[in-house]
């Protein structure tokens, strides 16, 4: 058996005797992984190759029970704690150096009630579980755009997807939460229950606690939807862009349309077009006219697909294991300025695997109020995301930097406000234009449901009491 190391927490230094540890283990389902111990390299590891941190220990919990045992060991034992559901967040926040990483990713059932159109999702399935079995019944809800994204992660901090413009976000599509409290009790939030709760949850991120089980309102889509990619040479850019930004603000909202700067595999610098229409083929095709025939392009691959093919259609473009970096803005438009200085600057990208997007927001997520939900930015239009993407750790320092350069100079254009999901380091200043104006709401939150600040790898919001 593997010897447990020192385990350093922010209260100081301790170290756990093996009768403790084997306490945890007696009372686990699941497995407790230690250093040294079979599958615990794989396991902490996590979709971005730039982190790379130990816990002391990980416990593989199989259901609720596992969790409550796992949260209340760490508050007994004054442990650093990280949940893992997906481990898709930038900063890595899914695994901690020294304490106890509770992962949740032998947690993924999904169960569809197709009369109700409705589904219930363990906090660990991947957002490709979710459209796999919600596709089984032509049903499907707001869910990101890389299939091995957490729904967790995704749907607590907001949740833009490709039916974000007709359905409103992944948060706007929740009905009720199951999570473990710091305290290891077992609170439901829906509109009738911890309402204060459930408000928070929408937006707030996991600063509240572990959300063990998600219920999911869903819509009729698919399985064959309109959708794909065109593609322009990068001296096409500028009126590419340009013509994007005003398409957008007309399109229906049955059409998602996100757009891309980017290399493709043979070298060549281009602006990419992506969209899903989820209406009538007929419609879309009169609807997608006027972007299609905009050109010359490169390359056009839009046509009839399956929506759950589509949905999988990024994932090549963001495997595990590279570094990654990325920053990002909310923009209530997009400029010819701002269009022209982008452009410039990302002639000078280093890699070809980096890119810059525009998320599309709008059509229904800014028709949800203000303050029904703790997500706060119902104005914006586009989320801006530059993203360096390298495989030599050597080379960070200048990938970081043309990421923080593209951020800086497309500052002046932005509202300021940030996807709390795209935070990465940024301190605090940053964790407050995430939550915009409800973050003295989140303050009283975090003070009634977890005052000692025990779920604080995340955006974190720091308790007052």
């Amino acid at each position: 058996m593997s010897t447990l190391p020192a385990i350093t927490t922010t209260g100081g230094h301790i170290v756990l005797g093996e009768a403790a540890v084997q306490q945890l283990q007696t009372h686990l389902r699941g497995e407790l992984l230690r250093p040294g111990d079979d599958r615990y390299e794989e396991t902490r590891r996590v979709w971005n190759g730039m982190i790379d941190k130990r816990p002391a220990l990980i416990a593989r919990c199989t259901g609720m029970a596992d969790v409550i045992t796992a949260v209340t060991f760490a508050r007994e034992h004054n442990l650093l704690v990280s949940v893992r559901s997906g481990g898709h967040n930038i900063a890595g926040k899914a695994v901690c150096s020294g304490g106890l990483m509770i992962d949740l990713s032998r947690l993924r059932r999904v169960q569809v009630d197709p009369s109700n159109r409705t589904a219930r999702v363990e906090g660990g399935a991947l957002l490709g579980d979710l459209d796999r079995a919600t596709q089984a019944f032509g049903l499907a809800t707001t869910a990101g755009v890389v299939t091995h994204t957490g729904v967790a992660g995704l749907t607590l901090g907001g949740g833009v997807g490709r039916l974000a413009h007709k359905y409103g976000l992944a948060c706007d599509n929740l009905l009720s939460v199951d999570l473990v409290t710091a305290e290891g009790r077992v609170l439901r939030a829906s509109p009738t229950e911890n309402a204060d709760l459930f408000w928070g949850v929408r937006g707030g991120g996991g600063n509240f606690g572990i959300v063990i089980t998600f219920e999911f309102r869903l819509h009729s889509v698919g399985p064959g939807v309109l959708g794909g990619t065109v593609f322009y040479p990068l001296a096409k850019a500028r009126a590419a862009l340009k013509f994007y930004a005003e398409y957008t603000q007309t399109a229906p909202d049955e059409l998602s349309a996100d757009a891309f700067l980017l290399t493709l595999p043979h070298g060549e610098q281009a602006c990419a077009i992506d969209v899903c229409y989820i209406g009538p083929i007929e419609q879309g095709e009169r609807i997608l006219h006027p972007l299609r025939k905009f050109g010359p392009s490169l390359a056009d691959q839009i046509g009839p697909t399956a929506y759950i093919d589509l949905q999988g259609s990024s994932d090549a473009f963001f495997p595990p294991g590279l570094h990654y970096y990325y920053k990002s803005y909310f923009m209530q438009e997009l400029s010819d300025e701002a269009i022209e200085v982008l452009v410039t600057h990302f002639a000078t990208v280093p890699s070809p695997w980096s890119s810059v997007a525009f998320q599309q927001y709008g059509g229904a997520v800014s028709r949800v109020g203000q303050a029904e939900t703790a997500f706060g930015h119902r104005a914006a239009q586009y989320n801006f995301i530059p993203t360096s993407v390298w495989t030599d750790p050597t080379e960070s320092e200048q990938h970081l930097n043309w990421v923080r350069e593209a951020w800086d100079l497309m500052r002046p254009f932005a509202t300021g406000g940030v996807y709390v999901n795209n935070l990465a380091e940024e301190g605090e200043d940053r964790v407050r234009a995430a939550y915009g104006p409800h973050y003295e709401r989140l303050v009283g939150l975090k003070n009634k449901y977890d005052p000692t600040n025990f779920f604080r790898l995340n955006a974190n919001i720091k308790p007052t009491v």
